[in-house]
């Protein structure tokens, strides 16, 4: 069928991906170091942690704000307070 003169393709599939990354391509490593970078650049982040309430056995994951869980820690310098 592919080898008349007249065929065209019908476009249902790609066959070129866009360039884009995949969530599967990415380690859960790079995806703490990635959230990690943003938070220190004072992005907004959310991590997914299990639910600590027991009682809500509908949610087992729930999604909380980084700051709640991670501290902003600027570089050390000497002879330097941190004020």
């Amino acid at each position: 069928m592919a080898s008349s003169k007249n065929y065209t393709s019908k476009g249902d599939r790609k066959s070129v991906s866009n360039g884009k990354q995949r969530p599967s391509d990415v380690s859960s490593l790079e995806t703490v170091g990635n959230k990690m970078k943003a938070f220190k650049k004072g992005r907004k982040v959310w991590l997914t942690i299990s639910n600590p309430n027991t009682k809500e056995t509908n949610k087992k994951f729930i999604k909380v704000n980084a700051s709640e869980f991670w501290t902003k820690t600027s570089p050390y310098m000497m002879g330097k307070s941190p004020n």
